[in-house]
């Protein structure tokens, strides 16, 4: 699995793929982050949002670095088990979703002038990684190995991530995005946001399973 991590990085470090999410990221990092004061949970729900978006680009991207004839020679090379490879970019994009959560984490934290508490830090990187987890799910299931053509990838891509963010009261994205501009304390964030952590890890499993299935029919 690390060698399947390591060759995802290098190809898509090679490839230059991971430069347009990124940017991405960056650009709604300064957009949304306003040098201010007060509550912490607002400002980390912008670091969320922007990383949300970025995750879902970003997984679509490691998930089509290779075409289907170069994707069956690294299956035969992992041992033909097509789920280490699903898994590898996956974990890839997870770590890569790490190292940008410690960014959205700080970021608030320079530009603005807030008195800050654990509690503050515990729900930003919980935050972060319920929009990352529900970003790299979506991405997983709107990959090639789902969909061929790469206009329905699109439209499938940006309806899902429209309905996360803005369907009223849909848990994890939206939910989480109500609770943490509403709630000033922290504190009282971190029960109810752990659950939504919960259901975006159970829903990153259930995408993974779904485009396993049918990228083994398909193969």
């Amino acid at each position: 699995m690390i060698a399947l991590i390591r060759y995802t990085f290098a190809t898509v470090v090679h490839t230059q793929r991971y430069l347009a999410p990124l940017l991405l990221f960056m650009g709604l990092m300064g957009v949304l982050t306003v040098n201010g004061s007060g509550p912490l949970p607002p400002a980390y729900a912008s670091s969320a949002g922007a990383l949300f978006v970025c995750s879902t680009w970003l997984t679509v991207a490691l998930m089509s670095l290779d075409d289907p004839t170069q994707r069956a020679i690294v299956v035969v090379s992992s041992g033909g088990r097509s789920l280490k490879v699903l898994l590898a970019a996956v974990g890839t994009a997870l770590l890569s979703c790490l190292v940008l959560m410690v960014f959205g984490l700080l970021f608030p934290l320079w530009l603005g002038s807030y008195d800050v508490t654990v509690a503050d830090l515990v729900l930003g990187v919980e935050a972060q990684l319920t929009c990352a987890l529900v970003g790299i799910a979506i991405g997983v299931l709107c990959s090639r190995l789902v969909f061929r053509r790469q206009g329905y990838a699109l439209v499938a891509a940006l309806a899902l991530v429209m309905g996360a963010l803005f369907a009223k009261g849909m848990p994890p994205v939206n939910r989480l995005f109500t609770l943490m501009s509403t709630t000033p304390d922290a504190a009282d964030l971190l029960a109810p946001t752990s659950g939504l952590l919960l259901t975006s890890a159970l829903l990153l499993a259930v995408f993974t399973t779904v485009t396993q299935f049918v990228a083994a029919r398909r193969e």
